[in-house]
């Protein structure tokens, strides 16, 4: 039996490494990814983490099929505010015993609403459905570093109605982030409804390029290129992957 739910988690402070740096500023990611998603649904239902090099921890191999949508919430067309943050590093393996500085574009109080569809017929995604209705977690899960805890309230667990459905309308509203093989910022006019401006108080696009999964054989990140937008999305542009919560009529991308 499938299920598709939908939970809020929340931080003070938020940092998803970017794999490349600018001298000694480390970037991250500003939205969530599914890679760092799965790192934190696997804490929350006591799944191991990384214990031998070249080999995927139980969390990954477990909920790498889990799909997943990313909606996130009190921010700014898009984006969270960001702090560097400085460190000095100490430690004698990592800089031959020297001090290491090092700055960090962090994440302020990021929030993402996180869409799951969870099959109860299987016992990872069941102990996922528990845990998150009932606001419990075997191991703390955190926004990319230890120190920032990520938390969620039971309350705000929903369970939605749900359906699969070509699109029937002019056009549609997608929720979360979406991906699209095709770069959609050279087709504006073909994808986005732009002069529909209805219950949208600031209309906007934002783009960012995300990992979607590891390629097992490299063990690195594999890419997709990601839209989040206010607008609504005309019918003839097609998305893979698109359920619609019958609570609101809006549509979400689970992958």
């Amino acid at each position: 039996m499938q299920k598709l739910v939908s939970i809020d988690l929340t931080s003070d402070f938020g940092f998803f490494r970017k794999p490349d740096a600018n001298n000694t500023i480390n970037l991250s990611y500003n939205m969530v990814h599914k890679p760092a998603l799965l790192g934190i649904l696997g804490a929350i239902i006591g799944l191991e983490g990384y214990k031998e090099k070249g080999m995927f921890p139980e969390y990954y191999q477990k909920l790498k099929n889990l799909p997943i949508g990313i909606q996130p919430l009190n921010h700014e067309k898009g984006n969270f505010q960001k702090t560097v943050i400085k460190y000095s590093n100490t430690i004698g393996y990592a800089n031959n015993g020297s001090n290491y500085l090092t700055e960090e574009a962090t994440l302020i109080k990021p929030c993402y609403r996180i869409y799951l569809l969870v099959d109860l017929e299987i016992l990872e995604h069941r102990t996922l459905y528990e845990c998150l209705k009932t606001g419990e977690a075997m191991f703390v899960p955190y926004f990319g570093k230890n120190e920032f805890h990520v938390w969620w309230y039971k309350e705000d667990f929903i369970d939605y109605d749900f359906e699969i459905k070509k699109i029937n309308t002019k056009s549609y509203r997608v929720d979360t982030i979406f991906m699209k093989k095709e770069i959609v910022k050279d087709q504006k006019e073909d994808v986005f409804d732009l002069f529909n401006f209805q219950n949208i108080e600031s209309p906007f696009i934002y783009f960012e390029r995300l990992p979607v999964r590891f390629n097992e054989e490299l063990i690195q990140y594999e890419y997709g290129e990601f839209v989040y937008t206010t607008f609504n999305l005309k019918k003839t542009y097609i998305l893979e992957n698109i359920y619609m919560l019958k609570n609101s009529g809006h549509y979400v991308q689970l992958n």
